[in-house]
């Protein structure tokens, strides 16, 4: 059944639905009960008419779906819940990676989604969120395209990697696969303020990277082969996803590639627009594709914000996992 064909479907039955509830209000509001007032069984016949049409429209819409494409988008940070990352709560600024595993696991359980679309527009976040929804994507039964806008880096790249192919456009930042550790230390402007370091502490490492201590050669080494261990994961997972030689991400040091620079390293598959990510959906399908976003609804401005803070966010920003014993040492991957 053709676009064209479900569509006149769809409002059939919304049509003969309406018809019928009102038909049958009528008959039990007005026509028998003739004791009732005018206005009472005028009102009441537009409230049942009402709910028909709503019924109606889910009967057409469980029918005839008139998509067979499903869409889910990565927007900002990726976080467990949505908000920026961070030792403090924050404000969500969009969906949480757990609502947007369920996205996708929704549109795997829908039998009319035969492919799925991932939106990509963000710099990373953390790790066993953006994994999460990487997860999601490779059970996905069928198809997987990614796409990615502006940003598509680190976290964004990891997800990326679980899907069959990634599109990029021409100006889209691609890439920062890498790993990078921090710990400020404030151990000399203490001393200065008269302000002594305490250790209290179970294990030998428990508070390496603490800001208010000088940091040991031993201790450096340590927090050292956490962020190695790290990279060699990421690295791993991309080369398995990616179906790349590992040696050829590593070489990539970490960098973001504009789109064309992105396709001749081999991180992107295909540069193109949405149309043409469709164009390639049609063709693995072999029919007209039809896309229906699965997510929440969000505002024109939430959008603009949402894509502000990602482009502010995104240079560099890497796929981040704070590992902070004691607030000392700052992990990002």
């Amino acid at each position: 059944m053709n676009e064209a064909t479900e569509r006149i479907a769809r409002a059939t039955v919304v049509v003969v639905g309406a018809l019928v509830a009102a038909a049958v209000a009528w008959i039990l509001f007005v026509a028998v009960p003739a004791d009732l007032a005018d206005l009472l069984g005028v009102v009441l016949v537009v409230a049942v008419t009402l709910f028909g049409v709503r019924l109606a429209g889910r009967i057409a819409a469980a029918k005839f779906p008139g998509y067979n494409v499903a869409e889910v988008a990565v927007e900002g940070p990726i976080t467990r819940d949505g908000g920026r990352p961070g030792p403090l709560p924050r404000r969500a600024t969009g969906p949480g990676a757990d609502e947007i595993v369920a996205q996708i696991e929704a549109a795997d359980e829908d039998d009319h989604a035969e492919a799925l679309l991932v939106k990509l527009n963000t710099p990373g976040g953390q790790v066993v969120p953006s994994d999460d929804i990487r997860r999601a994507a490779m059970a996905f039964d069928g198809p997987t395209i990614a796409y990615a806008t502006d940003v598509c880096a680190s976290g964004g790249y990891w997800i990326a990697s679980g899907c069959d192919e990634l599109w990029a456009r021409d100006a889209t930042l691609v890439g920062s696969i890498g790993v990078i550790g921090s710990s400020v230390n404030v151990s000399d402007l203490a001393e200065g303020l008269g302000i002594s370091y305490e250790r209290f502490a179970a294990g030998k490492y428990k508070d390496a990277g603490i800001a208010l201590k000088e940091i040991s050669d031993d201790e450096r080494a340590y927090l050292q082969g956490l962020i190695d261990d790290f990279y060699e994961n990421f690295v791993e997972r991309v080369a398995a996803g990616r179906d790349m030689d590992p040696e050829a991400i590593r070489r990539t040091e970490a960098r973001v590639y504009l789109g064309e620079n992105a396709v001749n390293v081999g991180l992107v598959d295909e540069l193109g627009t949405r149309e043409d990510v469709t164009e390639r959906a049609e063709a693995l399908l072999g029919e007209a594709v039809t896309v229906r976003e699965f997510g929440p609804e969000r505002g024109l401005m939430a959008r603009l914000r949402g894509g502000a803070e990602s482009v502010a966010y995104a240079f560099g920003a890497g796929l981040t996992e704070r590992v902070t014993p004691d607030e000392g040492f700052d992990l990002r991957l």
